[in-house]
């Protein structure tokens, strides 16, 4: 009986320190904070919104010393920010992308594919964009990798 007292109370100790442990490692001041803005609309509001909801999170992680990561996801008629024919906040993504590389930019496969034969063109986007094989399976991966998520 006082052998299994003793590997209980061993056992409920190891599991402790595990939990200790545990949460040295994910302490907030050491914690990376990501974050997926999405755009789906053709609005420049919206838009830019998303742009200043981008930079006001990394300025405040960085007032804090904490690294941020923020990705900007577009598909549907979202896919507008990105187009480099269309873009409303083209100047002001080349200017982001210069100065915050905390932030990075998403474009749907299947929107640009579906725009170019909508339009009968190439779609080119903005050098500041990468292409991904779908905006929403971007978001739902991102999500499941512990991102955060924030619709402006």
């Amino acid at each position: 009986m006082g052998a299994i007292a003793a590997i209980a109370l061993v056992t409920a100790a190891s599991a402790s320190a595990g939990d200790v442990t545990r949460g040295k490692r994910h302490t907030a001041s050491q914690a990376q904070h990501r974050l997926i803005l999405q755009v789906n609309s053709n609005d420049p509001a919206m838009m830019n919104l998303t742009l200043n909801n981008a930079t006001n999170v990394v300025e405040y992680y960085k007032g804090l010393g904490k690294k941020v990561s923020v990705e900007i996801v577009t598909f549907g008629p979202g896919l507008h920010m990105l187009r480099q024919d269309t873009s409303p906040v083209k100047a002001r993504i080349e200017t982001l992308a210069l100065s915050t590389p905390e932030i990075s930019f998403r474009a749907c496969g299947n929107t640009q594919e579906k725009m170019r034969k909508a339009e009968n063109k190439d779609i080119t986007l903005v050098p500041q964009a990468k292409v991904v094989s779908s905006g929403v399976v971007r978001v739902m991966e991102l999500q499941e990798q512990g991102w955060s998520y924030v619709k402006p």
